[in-house]
């Protein structure tokens, strides 16, 4: 039995593929005798022409990756891309060292250990970006004997 006719009709009023077209088996006969947009409508209203849903990417998977990232997971060597100064940028860095140096310099005048030209001769020096770390300040203090007794 050839429904190209049909088949092609049936895809024009449903708006979709042909091969998204489904005749009902049992009711070949009456689609047969379609031979009208008209006709064909109404067999979509009664059931007999119906329309297979496209099948599309799950997003399961994209969805649970999503609450692995949440979590912290899947940061790992292996997933990571770019430089380290793109996941991190330049300026986040320096504002993360520079904080962690003045807070170390503000504590060891206020507890003494340093008098407050020296402090104010290292918070320059930091600020300029000459130390590295707050190790760094510490090695520089002992190396110059800054430190109070």
């Amino acid at each position: 039995m050839m429904l190209k006719h049909q088949k092609r009709l049936a895809a024009n009023v449903l708006k979709c593929s042909p091969k998204r077209v489904k005749f009902e088996p049992e009711r070949l006969e009456e689609i047969k005798e379609a031979i009208t947009k008209a006709d064909i409508r109404s067999l979509v209203k009664d059931g007999a022409i119906d329309e297979i849903p496209k099948h599309a990417t799950s997003g399961f998977r994209a969805r649970k990756r999503k609450v692995q990232y949440a979590k912290g997971k899947r940061k790992g060597h292996g997933s990571r891309k770019g430089k380290a100064t793109a996941r991190l940028g330049g300026k986040e860095s320096w504002m993360m060292r520079i904080r962690a140096q003045r807070s170390l310099l503000s504590e060891l005048r206020t507890s003494g250990a340093i008098d407050d030209a020296s402090y104010r001769d290292i918070y320059r020096k930091s600020k300029g970006g000459f130390f590295r770390s707050k190790r760094h300040i510490q090695l520089f203090i002992d190396e110059h004997g800054l430190r109070k007794k």
